[in-house]
């Protein structure tokens, strides 16, 4: 069951970060492999914010959709994503936002899951680490693109 965990500090605030990941529906503009979005339905749940989105996820012949619930979690600047439906047994990711300084934040990102398809599974165990490099990667081009270089 491939996992990552990593832990960068960025020349932008909390919130602009978390803004960038919470805006789901734009993933396709800018993730890897990300074909589509689409959000399901948004519900105030208290503290949090409940999203339920589909992901189309396409890499050369392989191409799936899957539904995740997203818990925008804003007063504490965190973002939880749950699996729902898909080609996954399970998939669980999790975002932590902490301001350092003015224009300086830290993110913190954690994912783990695992394919339904043996054969999936493995194929992904062979470049997950480089798949997870390039979609953190996005994230920073993408704020980059975005708030531009500040600090």
């Amino acid at each position: 069951m491939p996992s990552h965990r990593e832990k960068r500090k960025l020349p932008y605030s909390a919130d602009q970060m978390y803004a960038l990941v919470a805006d789901v529906a734009k993933y396709p503009e800018f993730l890897p492999w990300c074909s589509a979005a689409r959000i399901r339905s948004r519900v105030d749940e208290g503290a949090a914010e409940v999203m339920l989105a589909d992901l189309v996820i396409s890499f050369k012949v392989f191409r799936e959709r899957f539904g995740s619930k997203v818990t925008l979690w804003s007063e504490d600047m965190q973002i939880d994503t749950e699996y729902l439906d898909g080609p996954f047994k399970f998939l669980k990711s999790t975002w932590e936002f902490h301001d350092l300084g003015p224009h300086v934040c830290e993110v913190e990102f954690f994912v783990d899951f695992e394919f339904k398809n043996r054969i999936l599974q493995g194929a992904a165990g062979l470049f997950f680490n480089e798949a997870m490099q390039r979609v953190v990667r996005a994230f920073e081009s993408r704020a980059a693109d975005l708030y531009g270089v500040s600090g």
